[in-house]
């Protein structure tokens, strides 16, 4: 090892990624233990580290070239020693002049004063503070101050960190290109405004609403009127990522939506108030769009259902398909809701982006819409490379058998879907067109039905999601005593369950008034019981079981 020329080593320990055997090897010998020290550009630590100023000092020392630093206590508890404090923070500042991008997680004893000494780290550029609950806005404004070369700041779970003037400063440094709020409870959608300038220079925007804790702002007129009057350029936006948050018509983030000309990536999720103008005007100026995902509600603004501006429609999904034709990814999403029936779009606003826009992902979560019909539209889908399927119903063995026939096809997920069986998987076992299959929650779907479907395979059975059960215990009553839950055994009942899934009736629009929807009586009223042909069927198995445990009886004694 002594003989090595030095370029030599270092170009072979540069090649050691992993920090464990990076570890090991600093520990071989003198000469690795020095490169190692000026090769380490990256650090992370937490738990474990007592007492944690002292470690840092020895750890700062040992690696002064340090360009990435993660300090992150998640699990701590007391019995494991002192967080860092602020005066780690100063520590960390003075000994890493080169530091670039710093991490602060579950970090719960810094305050603002040592936020504040990072302002003397002239290159950092990335800052991510996660659970941080002593900061304020005002340390994040002497770190926005001090720090000109910011482009990245996520704050996730900062729950006193105000809207205030870093945000207004930052709009006039116009150097911000990442920003992701989550879950800052203070901060609102209108606070956003004050980004002024900086929305040129944006290409990434994560903002997400505490959905439990919704800090529900007042616009008022004077908000209205900035957004109303400011020209909002976000012709550098390629990400948009929006979750919890309300779409005002024609003021905060809606007219964001229509500006962003080379977006690439959005995600909308659980946003109340967006219209099929919206993602019209989204589709018209984004063509370079690569990626969507829709999440909203299947009792989608339900009290106002019968005439709802605000309801997405099969329209939205036609600008898409007509004006993106770049677009390569696509999930849409629905929550539970009672009415599936009401779910935004229908099989034919699906299909149409299908057939238009070259997809090669394809993510269905709840849309009831989807059925046997979709699939065989699928076999058209020349560059369909992956599919998830999540509690889609409606699809069947006739439409799972249809997969063998897909150009492209290589991903296949299924969730929780109740009408598939190992019928449906036949024709793929022993083909393995498919190179990674995935099936969870299926109760229909057994672990032998999936061997050989694919080269790759992975298969889990939870059954505690179905809410039937719930039902089924608080149904025992309809029986004599507690018999029947040892007699039906719980494959038994799920195969009833599937039986009533198969000879249900086509679901249709409940003829419910609008007087009737928005009634106290409607809302409040009590979860539906267990369905009377299910109740039937698993009376009739019960009855069957006891016969023929009485035949046996009988048969005993008289042998």
């Amino acid at each position: 090892m002594d003989n090595l020329p030095d370029q030599l080593v270092w170009e072979i320990f540069s090649r050691v990624d992993k920090t464990v055997d990076r570890n090991s090897a600093s520990l071989a010998c003198k000469r690795l233990h020095e490169v190692d020290s000026e090769q380490r550009q990256s650090l992370r630590f937490g738990c474990g580290l007592d007492p944690a100023n002292e470690a840092l000092t020895s750890l700062c020392k040992r690696f002064p070239n340090l360009v990435k630093v993660e300090i992150t206590y998640s699990g701590w508890m007391s019995k494991l020693g002192k967080q860092l404090n602020d005066q780690g923070l100063q520590i960390l500042a003075n000994n890493c002049p080169y530091m670039e991008d710093l991490t602060l997680s579950y970090c719960t004893f810094l305050t603002d004063v040592g936020l504040s000494h990072l302002a003397s780290c002239a290159k950092l550029s990335a800052l991510n503070l996660n659970f941080t609950p002593r900061i304020t806005g005002c340390g994040i404004l002497s770190v926005v101050v001090g720090c000109k070369k910011l482009i990245v700041l996520h704050l996730n779970r900062c729950l006193n960190v105000t809207s205030g003037e870093w945000l207004e400063y930052l709009g006039k440094l116009e150097t911000l290109e990442d920003l992701s709020i989550k879950n800052c409870r203070v901060i609102g959608e209108g606070d956003l405004i004050k980004l002024g300038c900086s929305w040129r220079k944006l290409k990434k925007l994560q903002f997400e609403v505490d959905a439990n804790y919704r800090y529900m702002k007042v616009y008022d007129r004077l908000a209205v009127d900035r957004w109303q009057k400011q020209l909002v350029h976000c012709e550098s936006m390629l990400e948009l990522s929006l979750m919890n948050c309300i779409i005002s018509p024609g003021r905060g983030l809606a007219c964001v939506l229509g500006k962003c000309r080379n977006l690439e990536r959005i995600h909308l999720d659980m946003c109340v108030g967006v219209r099929d103008c919206d993602i019209i005007s989204l589709a018209q100026k984004s063509r370079n769009l690569r990626s969507i995902s829709v999440r909203v509600p299947s009792d989608y603004s339900l009290p106002l259902m019968l005439n709802n501006p605000l309801r997405l429609t099969d329209e939205s999904l036609k600008a898409v398909a007509q004006n993106c034709p770049m677009l390569e990814s696509v999930r849409l999403s629905f929550s539970d809701g009672e009415f599936p029936s009401f779910s935004s779009f229908t099989l034919n606003g699906i299909l149409t982006l299908i057939e238009m826009c070259p997809i090669r992902e394809l993510v269905l979560d709840h849309v009831y819409s989807f059925n046997d019909v979709g699939m065989e539209a699928l076999c058209r889908a020349e560059h369909l490379e992956s599919l998830e399927v999540v509690r889609c119903q409606e699809i069947s063995d006739e439409g799972l058998q249809l997969v063998g026939q897909f150009p492209r096809l290589c991903i296949l997920r299924m969730r929780k879907c109740l009408g598939v069986t190992d019928e449906g998987l036949k024709p793929l076992v022993g083909s393995y067109k498919l190179e990674d299959m995935t099936v969870e929650d299926c109760p229909q779907i057994s672990e032998r039905g999936v061997q050989g479907a694919a080269k790759f395979v992975s298969f889990r059975q939870d059954l505690s999601w179905i809410p039937i059960f719930l039902h089924f215990l608080d149904s025992f009553v309809l029986f004599p005593g507690t018999l029947a839950a040892a007699i039906l055994g719980v494959s038994e009942f799920i195969n009833c369950c599937c039986v009533c899934l198969r000879q249900r009736p086509a679901i249709s629009k409940p003829t419910t008034t609008r007087h009737q929807l928005s009634s106290p009586s409607f809302l409040n009223r009590p979860p539906r019981r267990f369905p009377a042909m299910l109740d039937q069927l698993i009376m009739n198995m019960y009855d069957n079981k006891k016969q023929e445990a009485m035949n046996h009886e009988q048969n005993s004694i008289c042998t």
